[in-house]
């Protein structure tokens, strides 16, 4: 029983420092989006 918590409680944490990783995607491509400079044509 104690080993099925444990592995329930390593999933939930992987699931949470997933969605912390994707998060700071996102934002990361927000900003390299809005700091690119500016190509002339």
């Amino acid at each position: 029983m104690k080993k099925v918590v444990l592995v329930v409680l390593a999933a939930a944490g992987a699931v949470v420092a997933k969605r912390k990783y994707d998060e700071g995607q996102a934002e990361q491509a927000l900003w390299a989006e809005a700091t690119d400079p500016v190509e002339r044509t």
